[in-house]
């Protein structure tokens, strides 16, 4: 038999498992409730309305948007997210400076691809989106997180681990982060603090990977700025998706970068895929202009707040007290921290054998931390299942506690 092992080149023999992805696989028992994937709720999916879309695109557009694309995308659907993007706050943006991925973990591997040697270094969250932390490690980086609190990554600790890089002649790569809604911890970063990150990054000449998958998802917060809307250098590389707010399935996302940049990233992409499904970028266009997506967003924040309020209050009335857990205040997840003693990881076990599931935190920490903590993921279970669901997870813990050895 082959020996596949002494093939395989040292870069696919450090890859690592999606925690996330594993996880799924064992959530597939219809029994169980699922607070793990990150997914849309299904009856969001405004399947009525793209039935109509789809026949537009067929019938005046058909013979193109079945036909090899260019790698950059869709013009017209560049040109609309572009308008879209100064709406929001994004100065001198083009389309020209927009790039359709596919998906965003597409874009993610591209910012990988183009900075990233073995054992270059980026900066990340404590915790962190697990999907950018694959995307990296893929590229044999190394990463050092920088702690997370209610609003978001820490200035203070980052700027003091740059200089401690800069004197062990370490110089970083780029700074990720997802300032809107977190990525698992919910939370989002404000105005000053957006505003400050653009100083650290044009003080160390240094790269801003803003990844903003949920920003429209906001229930209790008005509108905030994109930390591209404060790039002036051309620092920040923005990455979004329709995934969230749109559908999954079609895997369409976009780019906003600085000419030269977009220039790059568009070189590699053309080795991961050479165009995007162009049928989707077809799709999303109709539907964008023809006014239905902003409406449908509105629909989603009106089905996901009332889960976010039931997850939150079946918390308080299940859960153990000296558990933490920040409300947020828009987004698809809630993060839970509980007390002493508790590691998240192995009470996974515990949580599928009572018909309950989430995503242990030590998946989003870097630094091997994260044990006490959990993500929920509150936009997929019905109503009742989250209740039913935390009332579960509730006792889980509780037995837990009973058992703990707290040093």
């Amino acid at each position: 038999m082959i020996d596949l092992d002494r093939l395989y080149s040292d870069r696919a023999g450090k890859m690592r498992k999606s925690e996330i992805r594993e996880l799924l696989k064992v959530t597939q028992d219809p029994e169980i409730i699922s607070f793990a994937g990150g997914l849309p709720n299904p009856k969001s999916f405004p399947i009525k309305d793209l039935e109509g879309v789809i026949q537009i695109v067929l019938k005046h557009h058909g013979t193109i948007a079945l036909q090899y694309g260019t790698t950059q995308g869709l013009r017209e659907l560049r040109e609309v997210i572009a308008e879209r993007s100064v709406h929001d706050g994004m100065k001198d943006i083009n389309p020209d400076n927009v790039i359709i991925t596919s998906g965003s973990q597409q874009a993610l591997d591209t910012v990988g691809k183009v900075f990233l040697n073995p054992g270059d270094m980026a900066l990340v969250g404590l915790p962190t989106y697990l999907g950018g932390i694959n995307a990296f490690r893929s590229y044999e980086a190394n990463l050092t997180g920088i702690p997370v609190d209610k609003d978001g990554m820490r200035i203070d600790i980052l700027q003091d681990t740059i200089k401690k890089l800069l004197k062990d002649e370490i110089q970083p790569k780029f700074i990720y982060v997802v300032p809107t809604f977190q990525n698992p911890a919910g939370v989002v970063m404000p105005e000053s603090r957006r505003k400050q990150l653009i100083d650290i990054a044009n003080e160390y000449d240094l790269v801003i990977v803003e990844d903003d998958p949920y920003g429209k998802l906001g229930f209790d917060i008005s509108h905030i700025k994109p930390i591209k809307a404060f790039d002036d250098e051309g620092r920040v590389i923005y990455l979004s998706t329709f995934s969230k707010i749109l559908s999954p399935g079609f895997r369409l996302a976009w780019a906003i970068a600085s000419d030269k940049l977009a220039r790059k990233m568009i070189i590699c992409k053309q080795a991961l895929d050479l165009c995007t499904n162009t049928f989707t970028q077809f799709i999303v266009n109709e539907f964008i202009r023809n006014g239905s997506l902003d409406l449908h967003i509105m629909k989603i924040c009106e089905m996901y707040k009332p889960k976010r309020d039931i997850m939150v209050n079946a918390m308080e009335k299940y859960f153990p007290d000296n558990y933490i857990c920040n409300k947020p205040k828009g987004g698809m997840f809630a993060w839970a921290t509980l007390p002493e003693g508790i590691d998240t990881e192995t009470m996974f076990l515990d949580a599928i054998k009572q018909k309950v599931a989430y995503v242990h935190g030590k998946a989003f920490h870097v630094d091997g931390g994260g044990g006490r903590s959990m993500r929920l993921n509150f936009s997929y279970a019905s109503n009742e299942q989250i209740e039913e669901g935390m009332e579960r997870l509730g006792n889980v813990i509780k037995k837990k506690l009973e058992t703990r050895v707290v040093l």
